[in-house]
């Protein structure tokens, strides 16, 4: 008769297997949008049974590895200083959200592959609401446009931040200028 304390040594277990299969398909999907079921596995050091005794088929292993890519953002992201007038807040925020984006943008390709859109921008609640808060406050302080919807307003700042990232991984932007060029094209942008 299994006693509690093997139970909770297999589901311990079971949680450090889970932890490593999401973080090889996070760095797997990153490196390769099309990474198979069979390299996340090996890349995990895990045999396919165990991944799918875990995960029932790519997408909610894509998913996993998107959430837990969104989760660490977060942790970044929440350190950023927000407060004083919502231009410099802004500033800083994108300063430090484009290397995150650039980071997981081949894992984003990969989500859009498996995941509804509608899936994704529901992963992306915490992000958009941070911008949109910004956003709204630069128009309460009148700096910021208020002729566009503020819904898309905040696409437009995602779009820039996803095209900036592509622009880095192909090498037609460097990491030092990618910085400069997504806080001057976004500010442009909103600026009343």
């Amino acid at each position: 008769m299994p006693s509690a304390t093997s139970g909770r040594r297999r589901r311990a277990d079971a949680e450090r297997s889970i932890a490593r299969i999401v973080s090889a398909a996070r760095e797997s999907l990153t490196k390769d949008p099309g990474a198979s079921i069979d390299d996340i596995a090996k890349a995990a050091g895990v045999g396919r049974m165990t991944l799918y005794g875990h995960f029932r088929n790519r997408a909610e292993l894509v998913e996993a590895a998107l959430a837990e890519a969104l989760r660490a953002g977060e942790a970044v992201l929440s350190d950023v200083d927000l407060g004083g007038d919502a231009q410099a807040a802004l500033t800083r925020l994108l300063e430090s959200s484009w290397s995150l984006v650039a980071e997981s943008t081949a894992l984003l390709t990969a989500a859009q592959g498996t995941l509804s859109a509608g899936r994704i921008r529901e992963l992306h609640t915490d992000p958009a609401k941070r911008v949109e808060e910004l956003v709204r406050r630069g128009q309460d302080e009148g700096t910021f446009r208020t002729d566009m919807p503020i819904t898309w307003l905040v696409n437009v700042v995602q779009y820039v931040l996803h095209g900036a990232a592509e622009e880095n991984r192909t090498g037609r932007l460097t990491a030092d200028e990618t910085g400069r060029v997504v806080t001057t094209t976004i500010q442009s942008i909103l600026a009343r």
